[in-house]
């Protein structure tokens, strides 16, 4: 893994970490919004929720466009779909080993019931 993938991982899985941020990507995964929009469906203050916001901008997960006095943010789920692509390599992993483990486990038992 190269050095600008394991940056872009740290900022995503850092990005969603934060509940209110998931909850800005999943607003965004059913249309664009104007910033003003997402934070009014927050009990925190604009700012707050702009925070938040560059956050997401900041790992590549939201683009910001702007549109008269409008920002308005959409969804780029391409950096999700890199870190998914890490945790799906893990996840074969460690059902490889599962599986070993569970071979070797019940390969044991099968002995001990025949002795």
């Amino acid at each position: 893994m190269g050095e600008s993938t394991s940056a872009t991982l740290d900022r995503v899985f850092a990005a969603v970490s934060d509940p209110t941020r998931r909850e800005i990507l999943l607003r965004l995964s059913r249309a664009d919004e104007r910033v003003t929009d997402v934070a009014s469906n927050f009990s925190m203050s604009l700012n707050s929720v702009s925070k938040h916001v560059r956050v997401l901008e900041s790992a590549g997960l939201v683009t910001r466009s702007v549109q008269g006095r409008n920002h308005v943010l959409s969804l780029n789920a391409v950096p999700m779909a890199e870190a998914a692509a890490w945790m799906e390599f893990y996840r074969g992993f460690w059902s490889d080993r599962l599986a070993a483990l569970d071979r070797f486990v019940t390969g044991e038992a099968a002995e001990a019931a025949s002795e």
